[in-house]
């Protein structure tokens, strides 16, 4: 089988102009077949606070009411879904730009709104994941640009955390390909420190992961990043690795372990 590289790319690199254009020339020179996912950051947030919609979040995902999809849809799947795609083909890169709604990529299933009712927000389904539509897109020589909105089962717009969009696609091509999941963000990997750059943690197995949770250490947005990547890690996926954006073609980060 194919090598295949998934990279997710952090909000906050994604909002720092000079950040994106140095990981998206790393990008550009990573061998192809790959794809990149990425969010919206604090983008999405800016903009609804210019309209007067209230931006919440709980344990590090978006509460999404009704005029809140509109916004993140704009924002994701418009604005910065196609600047980037811009931006790789520049670099060279013959990038394709899709969210999870189109072809219906990616189908979800929208979250209970027990015990916390987060809205238009969906958790993607793997095995309704249409993975024709998306090896095709690979296989026809694309680098697919990936925002995460994604579609339910009545064909409403999701907002959808990126990381669990970036490991949905990584655990259903793997029946296709060698994938390798790598998840950037602007620290050098999982931090028992979060103010110390030198305190990356190498390699997280299940059980360090529920200590560092226990302590305190992991919260916030790193949560479901970890969760995701062990859920990867643990359903097919050879490889998933945290790393800073600025070091994607280096061996600096925090190697998940089964």
């Amino acid at each position: 089988m194919l090598n295949l590289t998934v990279v997710k790319i952090g909000g906050n690199v994604v909002d720092n102009p000079e950040a994106l254009s140095r990981f998206l020339k790393d990008f550009a020179s990573l061998p192809s077949p790959k794809v990149l996912v990425h969010g919206g950051g604090k983008i999405a947030t800016t903009i609804s606070n210019v309209l007067g919609i209230e931006a919440k979040m709980i344990g590090g995902r978006r509460v999404t009411d009704s005029k809140t999809i509109d916004v993140v849809t704009q924002v994701y799947a418009g604005l910065i879904n196609k600047k980037i795609v811009a931006a790789l083909r520049v670099e060279g890169v013959d990038a394709f730009g899709v969210c999870g709604a189109d072809g219906g990529l990616i189908i979800s299933k929208r979250r209970d709104p027990l015990p916390i009712d987060f809205g238009f927000v969906g958790d993607p389904l793997v095995d309704k994941f249409n993975v024709s539509g998306f090896s095709s897109l690979i296989s026809s020589g694309y680098s697919v640009v990936v925002a995460p909105i994604t579609l339910s089962l009545d064909n409403e717009l999701l907002n959808t955390n990126a990381d669990t969009v970036a490991q949905t696609i990584a655990v259903a091509l793997s029946s296709k390909y060698n994938v390798s999941l790598v998840y950037c963000f602007e620290k050098l990997g999982v931090l028992l420190d979060v103010n110390d750059e030198s305190s990356v943690v190498s390699e997280i197995t299940p059980v360090l992961f529920e200590q560092l949770k226990a302590d305190g250490v992991v919260v916030d947005g790193m949560l479901p990043k970890l969760e995701n990547a062990f859920v990867a890690i643990n359903s097919g996926v050879d490889t998933v690795v945290i790393k800073s954006s600025e070091h994607l073609l280096s061996g600096v980060g925090t190697t998940l372990k089964s």
